[in-house]
């Protein structure tokens, strides 16, 4: 991944008659990077999908694609960009590969261009088979891939991708994931998504926004590191000794839990897994279970959301 920067939002702001849906968002993407962009339905996500694709203006705020000024060089700034709305831009009366060559020519592809640009779109889009067919007729999760297509005819830099997989079955879904992956080996991808196993499945990052403002952003290492508690969960066969197993040094608590277990708080840069098992043997406690507590992505997701809240 490089360090260059091919999207660069600052202060962002958009009202919608005195409602403030994006909030002074602030937004980067750099090259070789899929981004999350991951927040509860009604966060500002498309609003803000909208605006880095050229969509929608903000109220405040500029906006830069690969160094170019998005609000005074729409043109040039928009040819570095695929998007893909939520609702997908297809001609349902128009076949495959018809539509693809009106969105080549509308994309600027050039003429002698044209067939290899569309042949390859189809390929990596998985639509070979399907070109002299009706997008009608199409299954939602093959739509949404000619959708995918018509953002990547011109091999933009960046793809913008909102709510790619609402509305598909999980065979769908897991196939246009693999998709976003596969794209995001020769472009900088951002995708908003309100579905938390998505961002896990694809991103390399993920910015978590609420009531249009950013609550998150960082790797997602770093958001389950900085939400981790250090805590250990503990079982004994035999009865322990609390007050031997608190002279541990590091271990800062001990509270018996459900099902026999004990949670033992310690200090944060400190294991002390091998301390606890020395003494367990020492007194013959015998220990049936011993691991971190682990916070799962949805629990570190309400906390971050209620906690704006």
């Amino acid at each position: 991944m490089s360090n260059k920067r091919l999207i660069d939002a600052q202060g962002l702001y958009r009202y919608y008659s005195g409602h403030c849906a994006v909030n002074n968002i602030n937004l980067q993407l750099k090259k070789g990077e899929v981004l999350g962009l991951l927040g509860p339905n009604g966060a500002g996500k498309s609003t803000s999908m909208q605006m880095l694709a050229g969509n929608l203006s903000p109220s405040q705020g500029e906006i830069r694609i690969n160094g170019i000024d998005l609000l005074e060089q729409p043109k040039q700034a928009k040819r570095h960009i695929g998007y893909l709305p939520e609702q997908p831009p297809i001609y349902r009366d128009m076949r495959v590969n018809e539509y693809l060559s009106y969105c080549a020519k509308l994309r600027g592809v050039a003429k002698h261009q044209q067939d290899t640009a569309i042949t390859q779109a189809k390929i990596r889009c998985g639509l070979e088979e399907v070109g002299n067919r009706l997008i009608a007729n199409l299954s939602k999760g093959f739509q949404q891939r000619v959708g995918i297509a018509q953002a990547i005819l011109h091999n933009p830099d960046i793809i913008i991708l909102d709510e790619p997989t609402v509305g598909l079955d999980p065979i769908q879904i897991q196939e246009i994931r693999a998709l976003i992956r596969q794209l995001g080996n020769q472009h900088s991808v951002i995708l908003s998504t309100h579905i938390l196993p998505e961002v896990q499945a694809v991103c390399d990052r993920v910015q978590i926004i609420n009531q249009g403002k950013t609550v998150f952003d960082d790797s997602l290492d770093n958001l389950e590191n900085r939400h981790s508690a250090p805590i250990l969960l503990s079982r004994f066969a035999n009865d322990i000794d609390e007050d031997k197993l608190l002279q541990i040094e590091g271990i800062h608590q001990l509270m018996a839990s459900k099902h026999g277990y004990y949670q033992i708080t310690h200090q944060a840069n400190y294991n002390p897994i091998p301390d606890i098992c020395q003494l367990a043997q020492v007194e013959n406690w015998e220990i049936l279970a011993l691991h971190p507590k682990t916070t799962t992505l949805e629990q570190i997701f309400m906390d971050l959301i209620h906690g704006e809240e």
